[in-house]
């Protein structure tokens, strides 16, 4: 008779927190500041990943703002001298630059509340290059 109890793996005590972590950093930015908070109590890999894509979205947003404030400052000054019906486009580019920043965060809430460590599209690989060893 076999003597022996199998061993049993406890549940991922860490994954609630982990991934709590990972939701709260895409709320706001004061989300983000209390997720860095609490990841330094206890790190883990998906909250670690998280903070990292946040941190590069935020600056993404940061630095996009500027980049669209001035490009459409720029182009109401040289279309308003035309009368150009090309005016229109000024709110269109910025109509298009909140959609795409609004479905990079959907993208990185969802797989934060799934668990995942997957990458917001086209930027996400780069902020885990850019901020690598970042969080850990």
């Amino acid at each position: 008779m076999d003597t022996t109890t199998p061993v049993q793996t406890p549940p991922p005590a860490a994954a609630g927190e982990d991934k709590t972590v990972a939701i709260v950093s895409y709320l706001t930015l004061i989300g983000f500041i209390v997720a860095i908070i609490i990841h330094s109590n206890k790190k883990t890999k998906l909250g670690a990943f998280h903070l990292r894509q946040m941190l590069g979205f935020i600056l993404t947003v940061f630095v996009g703002w500027i980049c669209v404030a001035v490009m459409m400052f720029v182009l109401l000054f040289v279309l308003a001298f035309m009368k150009s019906f090309l005016l229109l486009l000024v709110p269109l580019i910025y109509f298009a630059f909140c959609v795409s920043l609004f479905v990079l965060w959907i993208m990185g809430l969802v797989a934060a509340v799934q668990g995942q460590m997957k990458p917001m599209p086209v930027v996400g690989l780069l902020y885990q290059k850019w901020f690598g060893t970042a969080f850990d």
